[in-house]
């Protein structure tokens, strides 16, 4: 079996596990239901419009798993993994290293001002995503639409990994764009250097980011058709 298909097996075998629940679920209404002709005849149906869905994707498995892939389809693959986080990338970008302030507090300042919150990580993200940054990871965490950035005590929570200072942001993308991004006037970095926090941004000709090593959780989403009718 293609090392590159596992990732297309898993997905076919789920949605075949899917259709085997709805049509192991439409066979017992069927049979238990005291329904009308028409509705037992709009069942059968369904039925066998899932039984035909169900061999097509059975049919897509084994020629998977036999290396029957043709060149587009694993192309297609490799780029969906790949926009999703889930595949080791590399590029030219910028290494941001962030550390808390060793400037004294004054009398009566608050030394939480001097510290990194979870607030300056996410203004820097946001200011590498506007300069185009198509990949970025926070202490080799890569980040997905759904990682979390947040404090937890005195240290900082990324994909419920838990890190203290210094913080390492790795971005691909153009790297003087990256940096005029941060470096603006009046900008994050001009903000947090008020406060003695240390920011030191590196170019890099070719910067390696692994790829989203936790786990998804997707109680809720639901998979819509298109016109967006609702598929059960």
């Amino acid at each position: 079996m293609l090392k590159q298909g596992r990732w297309a097996i898993a997905a076919v075998s789920m949605l075949m596990g899917l259709m085997f629940v709805s049509q192991y679920r439409m066979t017992q209404t069927i049979a238990q239901s005291n329904v009308n002709l028409q509705r037992a005849g709009d069942l059968a149906r369904e039925l066998t419009a899932a039984q035909k869905e169900r061999d097509e994707l059975r049919e897509q498995l084994e020629k998977i798993q036999q290396g029957d892939v043709s060149a587009s389809a694993m192309k297609d693959i490799n780029l969906l993994k790949q926009r999703a986080g889930l595949t080791d990338v590399s590029g030219p970008g910028v290494v941001i290293t962030i550390n808390d302030s060793k400037v004294p507090v004054k009398d009566n300042e608050n030394p939480n001002l001097y510290l990194i919150h979870d607030e300056d990580i996410l203004r820097v993200l946001n200011e590498l995503r506007a300069g185009g940054a198509e990949a970025i990871a926070v202490n080799d965490q890569r980040l997905l639409g759904t990682s979390e950035v947040r404090c937890a005590g005195p240290t900082i929570m990324v994909n419920g990994k838990v890190f203290g200072p210094p913080f390492v942001i790795k971005a691909i993308g153009d790297p003087k764009t990256l940096s005029a991004s941060l470096t603006m006037r009046g900008g994050v970095v001009d903000t947090l250097k008020y406060w003695g926090i240390e920011l030191k941004i590196q170019k890099e000709e070719q910067i390696a980011i692994p790829a989203f090593s936790g786990t998804f959780r997707e109680e809720h989403v639901k998979v819509t058709a298109e016109g967006g009718d609702r598929k059960s």
